[in-house]
């Protein structure tokens, strides 16, 4: 039996009475994050691995690496072992995940040169747990580099999904100091919120098989230097992006975002493959800076196909990869 099915299992097991919905608790989920400053490669490869699976076209040849600052998952408040990530997330912090009614808790370590916070779209907070930066903001706004706080965030009813969505719907969480400059160094991640009674024990969605995240953005590193334009999808560029891989007949969810600037206007587009988004049945997707869509795939056309941005300068730029259904 796989886990997800042992998880499964244990979802049902718990079930009560005509409604089907679970009787525990709402549950404490704790998470350890730190920022962490690291040279990041946007085409670990060294090569285009879409068309043609040459050298990197200029002028991105030789500016594939660049300093980033990064949220990090460690198991503890220890912050000496780190969780493992799935290699597609790339760039972006850890999933943060919780069930409308539990509670959220980031154990916030700064381990960067320069003052970070943790923010969160879509939960419920206190000022202090808002994790921004102003004049009106609260204590947690601003953590100088060394320094630790915990956010405390509530996953309400107003969290999750509407009637009319999925099981399961995509936040944001990012660092919120200096905004702008804080998102482009590399510090941010998503959220999602699964519905009341729909979660499996770890917080997943009960009726989805696979889940995938993929934020489209251009990370800026040059100061508008076009070397430095950096058109990626989870912080990789010209196909680089590994393991978007399902197999045939899995129920799949993609949790897209977009962020950055007013160049950041994307239109998500998988080959072989139409999506259920909220309202409509799409194969490409929009997205603006600071954007969130859920949609469900039906993983049922076997092989390894092309996703992208569809405006032309970014595909041009290296705004694609591939993902695979195996049979």
């Amino acid at each position: 039996m796989t886990s997800r099915a042992i998880m499964l299992a244990a979802l049902v097991a718990v079930a009560v009475g005509s409604t089907g919905t679970r009787a525990q608790e709402p549950r404490l989920r704790p998470y350890f994050l730190a920022a962490e400053e690291a040279v990041w490669d946007y085409a670990p490869t060294g090569k285009e691995q879409l068309m043609h699976g040459g050298a990197i076209p200029q002028p991105w040849r030789q500016s594939r690496t660049w300093r980033k600052t990064r949220f990090v998952e460690y198991t503890d408040d220890t912050f000496t072992t780190k969780k493992a990530q799935p290699p597609w997330l790339g760039v972006l912090g850890p999933v943060l995940r919780a069930e409308v009614g539990d509670t959220i808790q980031v154990h916030f370590l700064n381990r960067s040169r320069r003052p970070a916070s943790v923010h969160p779209h879509g939960v419920r907070y206190t000022k202090d747990s808002e994790g921004a930066h102003y004049r009106q903001g609260g204590a947690g706004g601003r953590i100088a580099p060394g320094q630790r706080f915990t956010y405390t965030w509530t996953a309400d009813e107003e969290s999750g999904p509407g009637p009319d969505d999925a099981s399961s719907k995509v936040w944001w969480y990012h660092s919120h100091v200096d905004e702008p400059a804080d998102i482009n160094a590399g510090l941010l991640g998503p959220l999602v919120i699964t519905a009341r009674g729909r979660a499996l024990p770890d917080g997943t969605p009960a009726d989805v098989d696979r889940e995938f995240v993929a934020l489209m953005m251009i990370f800026d590193e040059a100061g508008g230097q076009e070397r430095g334009l950096m058109h990626s999808i989870n912080g990789f560029v010209f196909g680089n992006i590994p393991g978007l891989v399902m197999k045939s007949g899995e129920r799949v969810r993609w949790y897209l975002l977009g962020m950055g600037n007013e160049q950041d206007l994307h239109t998500f587009h998988w080959h072989g493959k139409t999506l259920r988004a909220p309202g409509r049945r799409t194969d490409v997707i929009e997205l603006l800076p600071g954007s969130m869509v859920t949609a469900d795939m039906r993983a049922d056309n076997p092989g390894t196909w092309m996703l992208h941005c569809h405006v032309a300068d970014h595909f041009d730029a290296g705004m694609y990869g591939t993902f695979t259904i195996e049979p």
